[in-house]
């Protein structure tokens, strides 16, 4: 049961949708209210699909830092699906492509196809769980447990092929912010919430990945300072 609330820290910290929030929730509660009455095969589906959430909240944040790769990497799509995912106003549009099939996404951010194939292997395992075959293949909180845990080990590798993605994000709000179109928000707080935690969809682990973002590299003083104060305020206010 630990692991399921660790697995929580990589879902978004809040949303600007109330919708997206609200769905997330019903899951948790859902998976909460299963495991505790001993129904721990209802409660790994909703884990899987809360599992399935994180991978679409990164692959959003692939679509958004790095539109360009993202629409490259459609070819072989269907000119329908092509324009949902490149129109896609939420990171649940993704759910028009099969499960197995969305993990290809993570190689633009450097997965290997061993790696891709441990992930999509959760779908497999969810498929078995699924479909009215006569088994309980999960009857006991020692076996919930474990899945959970390699639930959780597969979310976690996901996410450190997504750090680097998360310093472009960082990268991405300070030119913005900055130097292009200019803050949107005029408290800095409200700015960082709106504009770079909530349209990327940034989870607690994104936040405690964006610290470790490497400032001393920033050459330009006002955006090292301004970089400074962001890092602050996200340490301070949204961990």
């Amino acid at each position: 049961m630990e692991d399921f609330y660790e697995l929580m820290r990589y879902l978004p910290a809040s949303y600007k949708s109330e919708k997206d929030g609200e769905y997330i929730s019903y899951l948790r509660e859902t998976f909460e209210q299963n495991y505790q009455s001993d129904k721990y095969q209802f409660a790994l589906l909703a884990c899987h699909m809360l599992y399935m959430s994180f991978v679409y909240f990164s692959i959003w944040q692939i679509k958004n830092t790095n539109p360009d790769d993202f629409a490259k990497s459609l070819i072989g799509f269907s000119k329908d699906d092509e324009k949902k995912l490149l129109e896609a106003s939420s990171p649940f549009a993704f759910s028009v492509i099969s499960e197995t099939r969305i993990f290809r996404f993570l190689k633009l951010v450097g997965c290997e196809n061993e790696a891709i194939g441990k992930f999509s292997s959760l779908v497999q395992q969810r498929n078995d769980i699924a479909h009215p075959n006569g088994n309980i293949y999960y009857n006991d909180n020692a076996s919930a447990d474990a899945r959970l845990s390699e639930i959780l080990t597969q979310i976690d590798a996901i996410q450190q092929c997504m750090t680097p993605l998360i310093h472009k994000c960082i990268e991405c709000f300070l030119s913005n912010t900055i130097n292009d179109i200019g803050p949107i928000y005029i408290d800095t707080e409200d700015q960082i919430r709106e504009v770079l935690i909530h349209s990327n969809y940034f989870s607690e682990k994104d936040i405690e990945a964006c610290l470790s973002y490497n400032i001393n590299a920033i050459e330009d003083e006002k955006i090292r300072e301004y970089c400074e104060r962001l890092l602050k305020i996200l340490s301070d206010k949204f961990i």
